[in-house]
């Protein structure tokens, strides 16, 4: 866990870092100038994003929330866990589409909601559902929403810069050829921090996933949970991915890529019972796995970690 801290604050420290570089190398090229507008412009559309953006998912996800009456054992489980976790208690959802996953969002912890959705409810047991629900909790506890969303900012400032001296730097400058390299140099920055950011979602990741072993649950039932999400999604059409598409950063685990997921899970059920147990995450914990290079490459450019790398991760929690 201290690796991933770690891990998690020089990955944050790297990312101001580039944001000063770049800031200090147009600076010393054009002195004080406009280009300050499109940072204050990227951080007001962060806080747009940041105040609009749950009532966008809650839309686009159909969430209907719910009361105690309304399903006694679901509001039960999510009222101990956040009793554990000592986070106020969050708002409980049911998103209404069929694709089984969870998700948590908020502006904060006094604003955190917690949802499942239909297909979940109907895919995972009791002791399953309730790892997947310490994971999202974990998320709130951490501010993991937050967080990323600070972090996701970086990008966007880079992406403006590079757009203005790419495109408009030339006719305001008589020296086009540097501002055009400075555009350049912005991009190539874009591209980096938007890498970067991918890796720290998916370090928070790995820390919810902690975070739901500390509050209670078994690492492999939370091991069986997203061993089943994966399963799944890949059982489910294209449709239902389509009408998620922007906001999988959001689930537990990414369903666009159970296709591929799906080959490496199944040297996992030994006993061919659709759940990994204790003993088969010891027998995990003991192999050497080596990702292919398409699937490092595919993780690269995701929000979540390689499933299989993900589930060795919980093997290690599994000696505790």
């Amino acid at each position: 866990m201290f690796s991933l801290k770690l891990r998690m604050f020089l990955l944050t420290a790297l990312l101001f870092a580039i944001v000063y570089a770049i800031v200090v190398m147009i600076g010393a090229h054009l002195g004080i100038t406009n280009f300050y507008f499109y940072i204050v412009i990227s951080l007001v559309m962060m806080l747009i994003q940041y105040m609009i953006g749950p009532k966008l998912v809650e839309w686009s996800m159909r969430v209907k929330y719910i009361k105690r009456g309304d399903d006694p054992k679901l509001f039960q489980m999510v009222e101990s866990l956040a009793m554990r976790a000592n986070i106020p208690m969050p708002r409980i959802g049911i998103a209404q589409i069929p694709l089984p996953n969870a998700f948590a969002f908020g502006r904060g912890l006094r604003d955190g909601r917690v949802c499942v959705t239909e297909g979940i409810m109907k895919l995972l047991n009791e002791e399953e559902l309730r790892a997947v629900l310490g994971h999202e909790l974990s998320h709130l506890k951490n501010r993991d929403v937050l967080t990323i969303t600070l972090l996701s900012v970086i990008p966007m400032i880079m992406y403006r810069i590079a757009w203005n001296f790419l495109f408009f730097g030339r006719r305001r400058d008589e020296k086009g050829g540097s501002t055009v390299l400075i555009g350049l140099a912005a991009f190539l920055f874009y591209f980096i921090t938007n890498l970067l950011v991918l890796y720290a979602s998916r370090i928070r990741e790995y820390f919810a996933d902690k975070g739901s072993i500390l509050l209670g649950n078994s690492p492999s039932a939370l091991a069986s949970s997203l061993y089943k999400l994966v399963y799944g999604s890949a059982r489910m059409d294209k449709d239902s991915f389509r009408e998620v598409e922007g906001l999988k950063a959001f689930f537990v685990n990414d369903p666009s890529r159970a296709g591929s997921e799906i080959r490496e899970l199944r040297q996992l059920d030994l006993d061919k019972n659709g759940t990994i147990d204790a003993s088969e995450l010891e027998f995990l914990r003991a192999k050497k796995i080596n990702p292919s290079f398409g699937d490092r490459l595919l993780e690269l450019l995701s929000t979540h970690p390689n499933m299989l790398k993900r589930i060795k991760q919980l093997s290690e929690y599994n000696r505790s």
